[in-house]
């Protein structure tokens, strides 16, 4: 494993590594490990940096919805245009090609049940290039992104500030 996929591979895990804790974990020098960082923003390899929250510990009350549509691509443009348009919804979290018996996969939020089935049936449905949907609907995490959501599972040290 090159030193850029190492130094990935842990931002990955805890994206508030800095450049020094990075160096000193690969043993390379600090401003080698920035600049590496640097390269891999600027080529976007890394195109963000976010954090996972666990909403249920908030007010924040909102659904989360995988939507399975399926779809007749563009022609010459296959998919690409299609999935395009449904990502610049701003509803939509991600949207994935599948294969299988659908074509994308569109994950959303919206404030309620109904919201998502607004977005569906007002703004998905229509869409020229769709020809049918199915939408399940998320009632409880348990891991994202690596991470599990049951705080008995927690080790302290993973949700101690690194900065």
């Amino acid at each position: 494993m090159n030193h850029d996929d190492k130094i990935l591979a842990l931002l990955d895990q805890d994206a508030r590594l800095t450049p020094a804790q990075l160096a000193n974990m690969l043993e390379l020098p600090e401003n080698e490990v920035r600049d590496r960082i640097y390269a891999l923003e600027k080529n976007n390899t890394i195109i963000g940096y976010k954090t996972l929250i666990d909403w249920e510990k908030t007010d924040k009350e909102f659904v989360t919805a995988l939507i399975e549509v399926k779809i007749t691509p563009q022609k010459g443009m296959g998919f690409d245009e299609i999935a395009r348009q449904i990502y610049r919804q701003p509803q939509v979290e991600s949207v994935y090609l599948m294969s299988g018996g659908f074509d994308l996969t569109v994950i959303i939020s919206g404030k309620s049940m109904k919201d998502v089935a607004r977005f569906v049936s007002e703004q998905l449905a229509p869409m020229e290039n769709v020809l049918s949907t199915g939408t399940h609907f998320v009632l409880k995490k348990y891991k994202e992104q690596g991470v599990e959501f049951d705080p008995s599972t927690r080790d302290e040290r993973e949700v101690s500030m690194a900065w």
